[in-house]
């Protein structure tokens, strides 16, 4: 198939003003009409002048594990009957046919990653899906593509209220270290094991198994901090055991933009569209996208869903640039820029040759409130139209 007429904002390159993409399940060419050479039998769709980009991405949700409208029967988010629960994944508890995930395709969200609650101070595994199907698993771009780890109130506050270990921050971040201690030991012992013929290898243990590939540094550590003493905690233990690591969240980071710059800390931001609900929220800011920008953090924009409806996410990065964010930069905070946090920009996030065909075709510039979803894309199928 090829759309024809289009305003190309590829993400990564100049936009072409007017031109043609080419593409099956991947993308396979684009470039301004004047280049455009017709082949045979070729489906060509007008987009008229719409703007083409490449679908919306969000690396911080929880959809799917809450039910639109439902109770505790569809909530599946938080496992808070034990604080160390890294061999949960997340891919057991999405419900795709959820209606949520049909207003995130129609308002251009072609991916999102999952992730279990912060409850836990280690929650479960991640998972990159897309947001077209009704089988998760024909829906999975990457999984896992994350260990979840929780730091400030939310374990706090979920095990105060049952009298259980942890209820203060350092204990948080102690049995955060223990169980990463235990996995290194049980790793060590696994791999003398496979090198001896003799030797005899751990007994099994499900939870330790699973932040091995974190250890490895195969699976990034997403890390909930709000508060800046915890997300400097979050930095601490990343680098005591070499995580690859992200902060999610990060409220009060652009209190400190440089040192995160200076670190190579990436930080998901948000979500802004909310009341301050709890003290860690205190220091909210919408200007904390630009300030992490301009310091050169890599910085991408979520929208935490539900705690703001993914459909929405574009509304997220229009009040970013109200508050001094460049419309470009803020395009690439849900583009390409979360699509790198997670290590997916070889296949999301821009349009380039050889990238899955995840697009977006609107009427006018996408942080606009007046612009309308014309068309969504994934895997170059045409799954919404609104004709």
């Amino acid at each position: 198939m090829v759309i024809l007429n289009a305003y190309i904002y590829p993400v990564v390159g100049e936009p072409i003003e007017r031109g043609y993409l080419r593409f099956d399940r991947q993308i396979e060419a684009l470039g301004p009409m004047e280049e455009y050479l017709p082949r045979e039998g070729e489906q060509q769709l007008d987009a008229e002048g719409a703007w083409l980009l490449p679908g919306f991405v969000d690396i911080h949700t929880h959809l799917g594990l809450f039910g639109d409208g439902v109770g505790f029967e569809a909530e599946d988010c938080n496992e808070s009957t034990d604080p160390i629960t890294p061999q949960l994944r997340v891919i057991d508890g999405i419900n795709p046919m959820d209606r949520t995930f049909r207003e995130t395709l129609e308002a251009g969200v072609t991916s999102v990653i999952v992730a279990p609650g912060s409850a836990n101070p280690i929650g479960g595994q991640l998972a990159a899906i897309r947001t077209h199907g009704i089988r998760v698993d024909d829906m999975i771009i990457k999984a896992p593509a994350g260990m979840k780890f929780a730091l400030g109130e939310n374990p706090k506050s979920t095990y105060n209220d049952r009298d259980e270990t942890p209820v203060t921050r350092m204990a948080t971040a102690a049995l955060i270290r223990e169980n990463l201690l235990k996995a290194q030991e049980y790793m060590r012992k696994k791999d003398a094991a496979e090198a001896d013929p003799e030797g005899e290898p751990p007994e099994y243990d499900m939870k330790l198994e699973a932040l091995i590939p974190v250890l490895r540094g195969e699976t990034q550590a997403h890390f909930h901090a709000h508060r800046l003493d915890d997300i400097f905690t979050a930095m601490r233990i990343a680098k005591e055991f070499s995580l690859d690591y992200v902060i999610i969240h990060g409220t009060e980071s652009y209190l400190a933009a440089e040192i995160l710059a200076e670190e190579g800390t990436p930080v998901v931001t948000g979500p802004n569209l909310l009341d301050r609900c709890k003290p860690e929220l205190s220091h909210m800011s919408f200007t904390g996208p630009r300030v992490l920008t301009e310091a050169g953090v890599l910085c991408s924009i979520c929208t935490d869903h539900p705690e703001t409806p993914l459909k929405y996410l574009t509304l997220c990065a229009g009040v970013a640039v109200k508050n001094g964010l460049s419309r470009e930069d803020a395009i690439r905070c849900i583009t390409i820029n979360p699509a790198r946090i997670a290590g997916l920009d070889s296949r999301i996030g821009s349009l380039e040759p050889g990238k899955d065909a995840d697009m977006v075709l609107l009427s006018g510039d996408p942080l606009e409130l007046s612009s309308r979803v014309k068309s969504v894309f994934s895997l170059g199928r045409r799954c919404f139209t609104d004709a």
